[in-house]
C-alpha cells in the first residue's frame, strides 16, 4: 500500500490486545514501557531522550543483542530521534521519527501513526509507518512491526 510522502510506502501491522486503550495509550508514552517493548525481537531498547507531549522529542537507540547487527547507526545499533506531533490520550500516537545514519537510504522523516480501536475482547491497536526509507526493507519492517505488537501485548496483558 503506497502513501504520501518522499519515499511513497507505507508499511502497516495490526493486532488485538486483551487490555483497554487507556492501558496501551500509557505504554506508549512512558519511556521505560517503550524501552521494553517497542525493539523487535534480537534488540534491546535504551532511552537517549523523552518528552511525552505533544511536541516533545525523544532519542533512542535499539541495539542488536548478537555480534552479527547491521544497524543503521554503528555496526550494532540503530539510533534515531523524533518528536511527538499528535498525542489523543486512549486513541492515537503520532510519531515523526528520524534515523542518524550516514546512508542516504536510511534518510528522511518516517511518521508512525498508532492508532487505538476498543473492540470486543480489547483493544486493535494498528500501526502505520508512512515515508519509509528505502533501506529498510518492506519484508523486515513489517516483521519488525508484528515483532513490536507482540511485545506491546506481552508487556500490558501481564499487567
Amino acid at each position: 500500500m503506497a502513501g504520501a510522502g518522499e519515499h511513497g510506502r507505507t508499511d502497516t501491522g495490526s493486532r488485538l490486545i486483551k487490555a483497554t486503550p487507556d492501558i496501551i495509550y500509557r505504554a506508549l508514552i512512558e519511556p521505560q514501557a517503550v524501552a521494553s517493548w517497542r525493539p523487535p525481537q534480537g534488540m534491546r531498547g535504551e532511552v537517549l531522550a523523552f518528552d511525552a507531549r505533544e511536541g516533545g522529542t525523544f532519542r533512542m537507540a535499539f541495539i542488536y543483542e548478537d555480534e552479527h547487527g547491521h544497524g543503521k547507526t554503528t555496526d550494532n545499533a540503530d539510533v534515531f530521534e523524533g518528536r511527538f506531533a499528535k498525542l489523543i490520550p486512549g486513541r492515537r500516537v503520532i510519531e515523526l521519527v528520524e534515523f542518524e545514519s550516514d546512508d542516504p537510504s536510511f534518510a528522511g522523516t518516517m511518521r508512525i501513526v498508532t492508532t487505538l480501536e476498543p473492540v470486543e475482547g480489547g483493544t486493535r491497536v494498528t500501526v502505520s509507518c508512512e515515508n519509509v526509507p528505502p533501506g529498510i526493507s518492506e519484508d523486515d519492517h513489517r516483521e519488525g512491526i508484528a515483532s513490536s505488537l507482540e511485545n506491546l501485548a506481552a508487556f500490558v496483558e501481564a499487567r
